[in-house]
């Protein structure tokens, strides 16, 4: 399951454990337990075409090597690539392509996929079609001679609507095309994409993998050679790179990601239940309540239902009031970390998007989001509740 270099694991090794563990080992200078921050831009060679595997920062640091091999193991992949922001991995993930391909993207994208996808890099001869991936029967009819990968969010932002990631799979290898999966709404604790035939992964690490909200990165995780080798290749050349002291935060993230996750997946779900009992409330979006389309999928592919959740309270007024009246969730972007955060999508994570798209996509100006994190819940019910009474 897990590449044969993951420090002092067998290969039976428990998800916690690889979590805890993998790709780190004690500093053979000092014995340190913690990988340390190597701040530094280059390193001295012992002669001339002789050094000790590192040669200018950019191109290799220990501690994002530390991070790299620890999340690959994490995603059950064989490689990971670090990068400055998720935005900026997607970006690597894209110049897999060449002018005249073409990708399906899951349609209900985060913005900023689709802002990269449709204004830039559609500048330069790719074509982007999306579609429902939930239904794999239009996955499939919009794939064409020229359709070279399938990029998936599951669940999406901020519907919360599923792709079956085993069915994506197969239907993505029939026609020679990779599946890519954007892994961060759920994290590698609720699901492992690669199990599911995935080619690719890749997080915004500044999400659930951090999990403090005081870092900025993202990552690719890989399987096959082709993608290994190119991605390690760009990682240089664009140079685009996750920095040691940000690589050192998301290290102690992830020794810390499956106890995080099961608190986010309890709150998550309490919190959706809650809303769902609320008269002011029109509609939850969350995978774990049985009214959700996809529920037995996401018992299926999923371990919980993770943090996030969406509500429409019918108009913009109403959701301006709520989300201007919480005290202790806190109105922000972002996701993923230890405290609660709410925000407004039309107006924030989404706003690059044309408003008759998101009308389309059920991203209505009554939408709220959140992103709940590891607080009480019954503090967090007690917050939510007073903002709703608000509601005039």
């Amino acid at each position: 399951m897990y590449g044969s270099w993951i420090v002092k694991l067998g290969s039976r090794a428990r998800f916690s454990t690889v979590c805890l563990h993998a790709g780190q080992e004690p500093d053979p200078s000092t014995g340190a337990i913690i990988t340390p921050i190597y701040q530094t831009s280059t390193y001295v060679q012992e002669e001339l075409g002789k050094h000790k595997g590192y040669e200018y920062a950019r191109t290799q640091n220990p501690t994002r090597s530390a991070l790299e091999r620890n999340i690959a193991a994490i995603e059950g992949g064989n490689a990971g690539f670090a990068f400055a922001s998720g935005m900026a991995a997607i970006g690597a993930i894209a110049t897999l392509l060449k002018a005249g391909d073409h990708a399906v993207v899951s349609e209900n994208t985060y913005g900023g996929t689709f802002r990269l996808f449709d204004k830039v890099l559609s500048r330069y001869q790719l074509a982007f079609s999306y579609v429902d991936t939930s239904r794999l029967d239009l996955v499939e009819r919009a794939f064409t001679p020229s359709t070279r990968m399938l990029f998936v969010e599951t669940p999406t932002n901020p519907i919360m609507q599923l792709t079956d990631l085993a069915g994506a799979a197969d239907v993505a290898h029939r026609h020679g095309v990779r599946l890519v999966v954007d892994n961060t709404f759920a994290s590698p604790y609720v699901q492992q994409p690669i199990s599911f035939g995935a080619d690719l992964v890749v997080h915004s690490t500044t999400k659930y993998l951090n999990g403090h909200s005081d870092s900025v990165g993202g990552v690719v995780v890989a399987v096959g050679d082709e993608e290994f080798q190119w991605l390690k290749f760009v990682q240089n050349a664009e140079g685009a790179i996750l920095g040691p002291f940000d690589a050192w935060l998301v290290l102690r993230g992830t020794k810390t990601l499956p106890i995080r996750m099961m608190q986010h997946n309890a709150n998550g779900l309490a919190l959706a239940e809650f809303l769902a009992d609320q008269p002011h409330v029109r509609q939850v979006h969350y995978p774990g309540l049985p009214s959700h389309p996809q529920h037995d999928l996401a018992k299926r592919q999923m371990r919980g239902f993770g943090g996030m959740l969406a509500f429409d309270l019918g108009s913009l007024a109403a959701a301006r009031c709520v989300l201007n009246s919480v005290r202790l969730l806190a109105l922000a972007e972002s996701l993923g970390g230890v405290e609660t955060l709410i925000s407004h999508p039309a107006t924030m994570n989404h706003a690059s998007v044309p408003a008759d798209r998101r009308a389309a996509l059920g991203i209505t100006d009554g939408l709220v989001r959140i992103s709940a994190g590891i607080e009480d819940i019954d503090d967090l019910k007690e917050d939510l509740a007073q903002a709703l009474d608000a509601i005039k």
